[in-house]
């Protein structure tokens, strides 16, 4: 599934729009949900998700490096967190993700940022829609649920 780092609903709305068959993966920006909480970057993909049914999604939620706010956004219901996987905590978190049925990655997949595009412009809508139909590359790859 390949992803995309969106900061708002139309970006999101767009993200989805344009996914093809293996559908979107949303990502929130890097720490976003350290100063954003969980609970707003869940809101705005379940909301895209409403606006485009039947389309295929998942939401993943950046946490940095901090181990409390990966805590919160699995208790809040995140099923992927990302959290680098040199914190300290990362192993005690992942048994942690594991138990709540949730996926924890060491970092951020590679994803395309809709932040940098305009996507009023056809030629930025044309770049999203080229990302979203491109084969994954493994490295970016969500790994499969434990």
């Amino acid at each position: 599934m390949p992803a995309v780092t969106v900061h708002g609903l139309h970006q999101a709305e767009a993200a989805l729009a344009a996914a093809g068959p293996r559908g979107v993966l949303l990502l929130s920006a890097p720490g976003a949900v350290g100063f954003a909480g969980p609970a707003w970057f869940l809101a705005l993909a379940a909301e895209a998700s409403r606006r485009h049914p039947g389309r295929r999604m998942a939401a993943a939620l950046d946490c940095a490096d901090a181990p409390g706010t990966a805590l919160a956004a699995l208790r809040a219901g995140a099923t992927i967190v990302v959290l680098d996987g040199a914190c300290p905590a990362f192993p005690a978190l992942t048994a942690a993700a594991a138990e709540a049925g949730a996926r924890l990655l060491p970092g951020r997949p590679r994803a395309l940022d809709l932040g940098r595009l305009d996507l009023r412009r056809r030629a930025d809508l044309a770049r999203l829609a080229a990302w979203l139909a491109t084969e994954a590359p493994q490295d970016g790859a969500i790994p499969p649920a434990p």
